[in-house]
């Protein structure tokens, strides 16, 4: 066992990954320079020593890069890209909208299209346009599988799962849960470490976790929020309240039994996102739990997200745009007062 953070557990994955399977090769901007950061949070620090040939820079051009890694996944190999912030994904929406998630569908299952992008995400001091959660936006596109660790141990059981799938998958990281040091030290970072077993491991995409276990209510939520959650659930703890979080891992497939399962026990439901709530992930969560579970529901759901405006640059600003654990907390006692 070894003790990593996110960002050293997601380059050392990237580095067996690239060991065990030479199909598996990493393209993005800034991801391999000899004495830089190994992309903009340290994740590919240092890996072009040892894959030289595997470890692609290229220009300012997400629309460009991605549509290299989609024509290297259809022809048999398995591109790792990397956006540096999730934002410059709309750079690239007609290649992983149109693109990316619809080939092998339209080629009638002849294609697979092994392709990764890793995205991070979050508001973290950078302004409205190097900090947006756009999780929301692709679930509205079919044919990607999306995942989003919490902690280094799904960093790597998820990013394995990713590389060995062939689908497209789309990796959310929050860059206040990356660890990374140094010149990349964020600010407000989170200890999301783990211990991390030697042995060979994958985290399947769609299966869910209990983060703690409760009885009074159900709190779902990822990535920060996630960690902002069980805050939440120990501030609510020493009010008596029993609060159950669940990190679904995984948004696309998502495990709808698993939070049905706790919600049908606790008969409340808070959902918890960063990003604005109109339209976000919380909106489709508490539908679908409804559709599910209607008769076990002993109040409606209740949303926990941003505002609906862009990301503030003013620290205050930004610190009231993203939820915090005392609004979940309160959120919790709102639906429990029914």
């Amino acid at each position: 066992m070894e003790r990593l953070s996110i960002a050293e557990a997601l380059r050392q994955t990237l580095r067996e990954e690239m060991t065990r399977d030479e199909r598996v090769f990493c393209i993005g901007e800034d991801i391999a320079i000899p004495g830089g950061w190994g992309g903009a949070f340290t994740v590919t620090l240092g890996l072009e020593e040892d894959f030289k040939d595997r470890m692609i820079n290229t220009p300012i051009s997400e629309a460009g890069f991605t549509g290299v890694a989609l024509g290297a996944a259809i022809m048999g190999l398995r591109p790792v890209a990397d956006v540096q912030y999730g934002d410059f994904l709309l750079c690239a929406m007609d290649q992983m909208v149109s693109q990316v998630a619809k080939m092998r569908y339209m080629s009638g299952g002849k294609f697979t299209v092994p392709f990764v992008m890793r995205a991070p995400v979050g508001a973290t001091g950078r302004g409205a346009q190097h900090a947006q959660n756009l999780e929301s936006m692709f679930l509205q596109a079919p044919g990607f599988k999306i995942a989003c660790p919490a902690t280094a141990y799904d960093a790597v059981g998820l990013l394995r799962a990713a590389i060995r799938d062939d689908n497209p998958v789309l990796v959310f990281e929050h860059k206040l849960l990356y660890g990374s040091k140094g010149a990349r030290a964020e600010t407000g970072t989170m200890d999301a470490s783990s211990e991390i077993p030697t042995e060979d491991y994958v985290v399947p995409l769609g299966q869910g976790i209990v983060r703690r276990e409760g009885s009074d209510a159900t709190i779902v939520a990822t990535l920060l929020m996630m960690h902002r959650a069980l805050e939440a659930a120990e501030l609510l703890a020493g009010e008596g309240i029993s609060a159950e979080v669940i990190d679904p891992r995984s948004l696309v497939p998502f495990d709808w039994d698993l939070v049905e399962q706790s919600v049908r026990k606790t008969g409340h439901l808070v959902v918890a996102q960063e990003g604005p709530k109109r339209g976000g992930l919380c909106g489709d969560i508490a539908s679908e739990i409804s559709e599910r579970c209607f008769d076990a529901l002993r109040a409606p759901v209740t949303r926990v997200a941003s505002p609906d405006i862009p990301v503030p640059f003013a620290p205050p600003m930004e610190d009231f745009y993203r939820p915090d654990a005392p609004r979940i907390a309160e959120a919790v006692r709102k639906t429990l007062k029914g």
